[in-house]
């Protein structure tokens, strides 16, 4: 259930960044940034996905953390963003509220499938 979450988050996660991106190369702000959140921004949803057709838990696991450092990546570009006043608070709030949500959401799954996991070893 919460890789549905996460794929659908993600995606709509995704959308918001490629329309930052757009936002930013029109109005010729933060160019070298943009194509840095653009790519994490993506990734997160990407790496999700892939997750979900994982080999084994180990790959799945991996899979999932490589998404959450990607998700770290993009909270940094968003907050670097923000404080060179690239954008408006409203957004920066927005964007790095969905951005945590992910973030909340992919350790409670690393840790759930951990846990499976171990127990399975059991």
């Amino acid at each position: 259930m919460k890789e549905n979450i996460l794929i659908d988050k993600s995606i709509a996660f995704a959308a918001r960044i490629i329309k930052l991106h757009d936002y930013l190369i029109k109005n010729k702000k933060g160019l070298t940034i943009s194509k840095q959140i653009i790519r994490s921004g993506t990734s997160i949803g990407a790496n999700i996905n892939e997750a979900s057709y994982g080999q084994s838990h180990a790959d799945f696991i991996s899979k999932l953390h490589i998404a959450l450092k990607e998700t770290a990546e993009t909270e940094y570009w968003i907050k670097l963003l923000y404080l060179s006043d690239y954008i408006e608070q409203n957004l920066y709030n927005s964007l790095l509220g969905d951005c945590i949500e992910i973030k909340r959401l992919l350790i409670t799954s690393i840790n759930t499938a951990k846990s499976n996991v171990a127990k399975n070893k059991k």
